[in-house]
């Protein structure tokens, strides 16, 4: 298939572009490499990309309305990966407007593309985040999530009502996806295993919030780019049960579709710490701190309608997840 990724020199979007060329789809991927993290990084993920032939490489913004019309309109493509947002729960406490320009402007712009070019199914990253206020455990696709504690969550929990409508209005074939707490190989500098493995190498104290008490669903990256790619091959359908006098947030009498991936194993932010300077072998000097503002407490993963849908369930645990991003981080480092 002609497969469009948006965020393809991000960390989940690179990695699943690596998969789909690899298995012989053509991928178009746009991204508009900002700097919010480095930059180089982000280059060097699209390096490994670029080898394969079938890869169109496309310099875009989500929110500049005319290249993504001129994207869709030259590509055509098949299906969707929407993965390009302003991510970041405490940045968006500083910069509020950068989370409307991407998350909002510009995900109305890839389902504009999406219906005015025929696409079969578009899959959009939402987040764990949605689930704000929540605190029955574990989290499920059918719980409701009025409650966010973040401008980023919100911004997600309007992604998907916006594509509820579209599926709606126009029968898009629609699949968000929340991730829950992504790690890995190639990852983000701004998220904690990066920053703390920088800091502990360094000989620098870590901040941990909430004096290392909370828990997060951690779940490695290849987890979730097999996770993307089940459901990318299951397009979405409308629920016949649906009924308005009890309306169920996971599903809908329109092509719509929500699911958790998440490792549905919560491990605690101090033990998270543990099993890093096991990897590193060097013991981490803490900074303990109160849990953030936009920050929830806990985070797990209800991911049954994942493992009935598409039959998968991520299952790598933090002990070898955290060793693979150790000895990619010291290889690419030359540390």
């Amino acid at each position: 298939m002609k497969i469009l990724i948006t965020g393809a020199a991000g960390f989940i979007g690179s990695a699943l572009a690596l998969r789909l060329l690899a298995r012989g789809d053509e991928v178009v991927g746009i991204d508009n490499l900002n700097d919010y993290y480095d930059p180089g990084l982000k280059r060097a993920r699209l390096e490994r990309t670029r080898a394969y032939d079938g890869f169109t490489d496309v310099r875009a913004s989500l929110e500049d309305r005319a290249a993504m019309e001129r994207v869709f309109r030259e590509h055509e493509p098949q299906r969707v990966v929407n993965l390009a947002a302003q991510a970041g729960v405490r940045y968006s406490l500083e910069n509020p407007h950068a989370y409307v320009d991407s998350n909002l402007v510009g995900f109305l712009h890839v389902l504009e593309g999406c219906r005015h070019t025929g696409v079969e199914h578009l899959v959009f990253a939402s987040s764990s985040s949605v689930y704000g206020a929540n605190t029955r455990m574990p989290f499920s696709v059918h719980h409701n999530v009025d409650h966010p504690l973040s401008l980023y969550a919100a911004t997600k929990k309007a992604n998907e009502l916006m594509a509820h409508t579209y599926a709606h209005l126009y029968g898009l074939p629609v699949t968000g996806l929340r991730f829950f707490t992504v790690y890995g190989p190639w990852g983000r500098p701004d998220m904690a295993l990066f920053k703390f493995t920088r800091a502990i190498l360094a000989d620098e104290p870590i901040e941990v919030f909430n004096y290392g008490r909370h828990r997060r669903d951690f779940t490695y990256i290849d987890d979730i780019v097999e996770g993307v790619i089940r459901t990318l091959d299951h397009v979405a359908e409308p629920n016949p049960e649906w009924s308005g006098q009890a309306p169920d947030p996971g599903t809908s009498t329109a092509p719509y579709r929500l699911y958790n991936i998440g490792n549905q194993h919560p491990v605690e932010l101090g033990r998270y710490i543990e099993v890093l300077e096991q990897a590193l072998g060097k013991q981490a000097r803490k900074n303990l701190l109160p849990l953030q503002p936009g920050d929830v407490p806990d985070t797990y993963a209800d991911v049954a309608d994942l493992v009935r849908d598409v039959g998968y369930r991520p299952q790598t645990p933090v002990e070898v997840g955290v060793r693979r991003f150790v000895a990619w981080y010291r290889d690419y480092y030359g540390v």
